[in-house]
């Protein structure tokens, strides 16, 4: 009987060992796995508040304006905004990303994205969150290098963000000096688009190059267009007033199938910078964003028209 109970005893302790050893290879188990998934995310601090992400995103979808940073940073994007789909510059890079929208959530899924981007006023962030992190953000919150920046810092590319906009601002300045010695330091550039039958003329920081020629290069804004455009970014004009608003140089954005009628009437063409061959007409497919793919494609554009070379 003694033995029996000896025996007993001794299969209780190597059973309770075992156990003990079990819950010891299990622990450190899911503390390693704990670790990888850490490893796998970073937390980028967003608008709405500090997020996870993934560490290394392959498969990201942008519901508006940032495609060509994303891109710039040598992520792969497998969807993205209709806007940056018609840009004949991004036709190469995107040729394999879907066109998607913050309503079509079927195809969403379907993609499988690890991160989505947009800007804030998207629709149903709620449920894109549900399919993968969404970071979206306020357009003019901060200047368009340091956005440039963020979506660096989101995409845990910051150092190669920063070495970008770093690099631009001596480019642009450098540029913006030798045009301003060669047109005058008082000479007025404006920026104007015809879109859908409506004429606008542009501030400082709503794409189409006119953060380069202001805020890097500093040249200067007609009167008319900073007491209209400057604080709200944009302003709608009649052909009528046109003349008003038209600087020493027009950078004329126009778009594929646009009724572009107006360049042919006079008030159009006795404007003093049409007259004198000081219009420089792009594609507004190409011009509209300021991501650094098409700022540097502006910058190129802006060096050759003003200067020539």
């Amino acid at each position: 009987m003694k033995k029996l109970l000896a025996l007993c005893l001794l299969l209780l302790l190597v059973i309770s060992g075992c156990g003990k050893n079990t819950g010891e290879s299990d622990s450190s188990n899911t503390n390693k796995n704990t670790d990888s998934k850490k490893s796998d995310t970073i937390t980028y601090e967003s608008e709405n508040g500090p997020i996870e992400v993934p560490a290394d995103p392959q498969r990201v979808i942008v519901l508006s304006s940032f495609a060509g940073n994303v891109m710039s940073l040598g992520v792969n994007l497998v969807g993205v905004d209709s806007w940056s789909k018609m840009n004949p510059r991004f036709e190469d890079k995107l040729k394999d990303a879907e066109e998607v929208s913050d309503e079509s959530l079927e195809k969403i899924i379907e993609l499988d994205p690890d991160l989505i981007i947009g800007l804030s006023n998207i629709n149903n962030v709620d449920k894109l969150n549900e399919i993968a992190p969404t970071v979206t953000f306020t357009y003019g919150k901060v200047d368009y290098l340091t956005q440039h920046i963020e979506i660096g810092k989101l995409l845990n590319k910051e150092k190669e963000a920063q070495a970008w906009v770093d690099d631009f601002k001596k480019r642009a300045q450098t540029a913006g000096e030798d045009i301003k010695a060669k047109i005058g330091a008082d000479a007025t550039v404006s920026v104007i688009e015809n879109y859908d039958k409506q004429l606008y003329v542009y501030g400082d920081n709503w794409g189409r190059g006119t953060e380069i020629l202001y805020q890097e290069m500093h040249l200067a804004m007609p009167d008319k267009v900073k007491e209209t455009a400057l604080k709200e970014g944009y302003y709608a004009l009649s052909l009528e007033v046109l003349p008003e608003y038209a600087g020493d140089y027009v950078i004329l954005s126009k778009f594929n199938g646009s009724d572009n009628a107006f360049q042919e009437t006079d008030t159009y063409k006795n404007i003093p910078a049409v007259k004198n061959n000081r219009v420089f007409e792009v594609n507004g497919n190409e011009f509209y964003f300021n991501d650094p793919l098409t700022l540097d494609f502006q910058l190129d554009f802006f060096t050759q028209s003003f200067l020539g070379n």
